[in-house]
């Protein structure tokens, strides 16, 4: 079970985190992960973090948005306009009379709003503090010490690895989104971070090389804290790459016998990392090959593996085949074989039955014994 930010951030008439002054989503997350670890012992629960935006209305991100001397580990609009995001609300602060105005870098996606947004904020108007609501910009690259700490060290100790990640009910996080290389397109829909950032190749190449240091400091810390993320699996690509959200089928019918050839190896990313294999589906409610998917997933998995369904979306239908609910046994052969060289045909042994794909054909059978 993974708790997403946007759970309960209240819509219309309906409580939520959005309209508590101030928002409190971090404690009420938490609050879910407690009520599912007492309802249901024994539950698995990861919780969200994102590792490129800063959301005001976690309380650790809050706190840094409220303190000036933090403003270095934040990314600012650019100096001279325009600027397709706006740096005020659109309703004025009861304590000031005023907008709340930031010149870091905010943007409205997914965001509260008052009296209406993505979430409906309560009257006066939204609190997130001292800044207006929006998704800010964490600067990886920022090299000041704030209050005795780097931005790596309060990244991993003060807001993935908290009071809440630390805790024995939660297993895990969902890392989301990542920090493109130059000229890249950053994971948002608006697309206003590159034009309203003004940011320079130099300085974006060295955001992006500082993210994938503290990343790379945050996925050990996790381990050695006995914790798992989402990004930690493998799904395909680069023997050491990082799981993408949006993961895909790891065998194609194209490479089918390349890919295969590959894989059926005991030094393969299968048997060396914890696999998570999509189903083949450009809609999750329209699967295009169960039996291909679930012949290549039997034949290439190791001891940590996880077929299903990647992120396509929220509010949709997720089926799950009724293979899914049959036993094939135990690995009999530690990796599939080729039957004979260049055949193209894979097979493995499990102890309740054979598994092979004929990759000609992209026929993928399972005989039971």
């Amino acid at each position: 079970m993974d708790f997403d930010w946007s759970n309960h951030k209240g819509t219309g008439k309906a409580d939520g985190w959005a309209k508590h002054s101030p928002m409190d989503d971090e404690e009420m997350l938490f609050k879910q992960v407690q009520m599912t670890a007492a309802a249901t012992p024994g539950t698995t629960v990861w919780v969200y973090r994102c590792s490129v935006y800063a959301y005001p209305w976690y309380t650790a991100v809050r706190k840094l948005l409220d303190d000036d001397a933090y403003a270095p580990w934040f990314i600012d609009f650019k100096k001279k306009g325009p600027w397709k995001s706006t740096k005020c609300d659109k309703y004025n602060d009861p304590t000031t009379g005023e907008p709340k105005c930031s010149n870091h870098f905010h943007m409205q996606e997914q965001t509260p709003g008052y009296p209406h947004g993505d979430g409906d904020c309560a009257a006066p108007g939204c609190d997130c503090g001292k800044a207006p609501c929006g998704f800010y910009l964490w600067n990886h690259s920022s090299a000041a010490v704030v209050h005795g700490q780097t931005f790596q060290q309060w990244f991993i100790k003060d807001y993935m690895l908290n009071k809440v990640g630390q805790s024995d009910l939660v297993s895990g996080f969902f890392w989301d989104d990542f920090w493109p290389g130059p000229g890249g397109r950053f994971p948002d829909s608006v697309g206003t971070v590159a034009s309203d950032t003004g940011l320079q190749k130099g300085d974006w190449a060295k955001i992006t090389a500082a993210y994938h240091t503290n990343m790379d400091a945050l996925r050990t810390q996790t381990l050695a804290a006995g914790k798992f993320a989402w990004q930690l699996m493998w799904t395909g690509g680069a023997d050491t790459g990082v799981a993408s959200t949006c993961p895909h089928s790891i065998v194609s019918q194209k490479g089918c016998a390349a890919n295969l050839r590959s894989l059926c190896s005991a030094t393969a990313p299968p048997q060396t990392r914890a696999m998570m294999y999509a189903l083949n589906a450009k809609d999750p409610a329209k699967l295009l090959g169960v039996k291909q998917d679930l012949a290549n997933f039997l034949l290439i998995r190791g001891k940590f593996a996880w077929l299903g369904h990647g992120w396509k979306g929220c509010s949709k239908d997720y089926p799950f085949p009724p293979e899914f609910d049959l036993d094939y046994g135990e690995p009999v052969d530690k990796v599939c074989k080729e039957t004979a060289p260049n055949s193209g045909v894979f097979k493995r042994e499990w102890t309740k039955a054979t598994v092979q794909m004929d990759c000609s054909k992209w026929d993928g059978v399972i005989t039971w014994k």
